[in-house]
């Protein structure tokens, strides 16, 4: 009985040691703290650190090709490098070129289809059908409507197009004379003020320039746009009633007489209209203080502040008077989109950030020009000087707004403008060379622009 008690325990004993025997070495511990370390270890940090370096690849290039007459490209890169900073997905190449290449080249590239992206242009005649819309893409195409000039508006949309949105003014510049006060003051003679006649300012620059020995008394810049300007004042009527050129009128031959004038007296600079193209600017003979009176534009301010600094004083003043009244001619430039653009999103974006009241003010504080945007001029603008010139002379220009014929305001948005602008330069030069005459060089020029405008119809 004994033994089989001991038995029994001692069977107890065994199947107890052997059911805790599997606890010293738990496999079921092992599985667990293998795989929760590794998968949590190896896919997160695999897959955030994938898909950012994919947002490159998306980002999109916009060509942007642009003139200037000074200071704008410098200004504008500096814009862009800010735009790009917050829009991260857009790269802007801003692709600084001649005013020739824009004039000659882009019309060709862009019909071809192989223009950028977008441009800054001056005729907007030779782009007409070929500008992308961007009211589709604007977030506010009020705001954009809003604070431009509806004839400038209008001026960049083709046929049928009612209320496109293709690009917006960047710039306004009128047409304006400057004059050497420092010369003036040397003389003893006074600055004449609100009107004086052109012919009363080729008598005072003569004398002026006779008691201080400057070898020149006046000049007008070599292209038809300057011409017209005094033109008008004399009373030349460019455009009709009906949006048509005529040129054969008494105020555009009185002024043509007058330029005329000058060269047989020898007191303008003879290499800026009978020498060509390559010095077609008076103003290269007003900086080293060889030239009285300069007739230019708005967008010679920055040069003169930088180049002349205080080697004299130099004003603007009121246009010249006569028959047509006292103006120049309104004028400037325009950033556009094309039609063809493979980003018109990214485009659009670019245009309202460049439309921005801060933004277009800075702009037209950096390069000291007439702003376009309604916002912008009603706010003032704090341009980036203290020079008492340059300020003075952006408040004479702005007097010379009101001023403005009609067709002076129309003339550079014409759709068929550098029909006339292309053309007016050599004929009136063929007249003061004497190849032709005033009637041969008028009727020249008139078919000149009835041609063209057959062409491109």
């Amino acid at each position: 009985m004994k033994l089989r008690i001991l038995f029994a325990l001692l069977l107890v004993l065994g199947l107890t040691l052997t059911a805790c025997g599997p606890a010293e070495t738990p496999e079921p511990t092992e599985e667990p703290t293998e795989e929760p370390t590794e998968e949590p270890t190896e896919e997160p940090t695999e897959e955030p650190t994938e898909e950012p370096t994919e947002e490159p690849v998306e980002a999109v290039e916009i060509r942007f090709m642009y003139y200037a007459d000074g200071t704008e490209a410098d200004v504008m890169a500096g814009l862009l490098e800010q735009f790009m900073a917050e829009n991260p997905d857009i790269t802007v190449v801003l692709d600084v070129v001649p005013y020739a290449t824009i004039d000659e080249q882009l019309p060709i590239q862009v019909e071809t289809g192989e223009g950028p992206d977008m441009a800054r242009i001056t005729n907007f005649g030779a782009f007409r059908g070929m500008l992308l819309d961007l009211r589709p893409y604007l977030a506010d195409a009020d705001y954009f409507e809003a604070n431009f000039p509806a004839p400038i508006l209008a001026a960049m949309r083709g046929e049928g197009d009612a209320d496109g949105l293709h690009g917006f003014p960047d710039a306004l510049t009128i047409t304006g004379p400057y004059v050497n006060k420092t010369l003036f003051d040397q003389a003893g003679i006074e600055l004449p003020g609100e009107g004086t006649t052109w012919e009363e300012w080729t008598a005072l620059t003569q004398q002026v320039a006779e008691a201080t020995g400057v070898q020149y008394a006046i000049s007008i810049d070599r292209t038809g746009h300057r011409f017209a300007g005094p033109a008008m004042s004399m009373g030349a009527t460019l455009i009709d009633a009906d949006g048509n050129f005529t040129i054969d009128t008494p105020g555009f031959r009185a002024f043509a007489e007058t330029l005329n004038g000058w060269h047989v007296d020898g007191i303008t600079p003879s290499e800026v209209w009978l020498v060509g193209d390559s010095l077609n600017n008076c103003i290269d003979f007003f900086k080293p203080g060889d030239l009285v009176m300069c007739m230019s534009g708005s967008w010679q301010i920055n040069g003169l502040a930088n180049d002349v600094g205080d080697a004299f004083d130099w004003v603007v003043v009121p246009n010249p008077t006569g028959p047509g009244g006292s103006t120049g001619v309104a004028g400037g430039s325009a950033v556009v989109a094309f039609a063809d653009t493979e980003h018109p999103e990214a485009v659009a974006r670019l245009m309202e950030y460049l439309v921005q009241e801060d933004v277009y003010s800075a702009f037209s504080a950096g390069t000291l020009a007439l702003p376009a945007h309604n916002g912008v001029a009603s706010a003032g603008v704090d341009f980036n000087t203290d020079n008492p010139s340059v300020l003075s002379a952006l408040a004479a220009y702005t007097a010379e707004v009101p001023k403005l014929q009609d067709q002076a305001w129309a003339l550079n948005v014409h759709p068929f403008a550098f029909a006339y602008y292309r053309n007016s330069a050599n004929r009136i030069a063929q007249y003061l060379t004497g190849e032709l005459t005033l009637d041969e060089a008028i009727g020249r020029l008139q078919q000149d622009i009835d041609d063209a405008i057959a062409e491109a119809q």
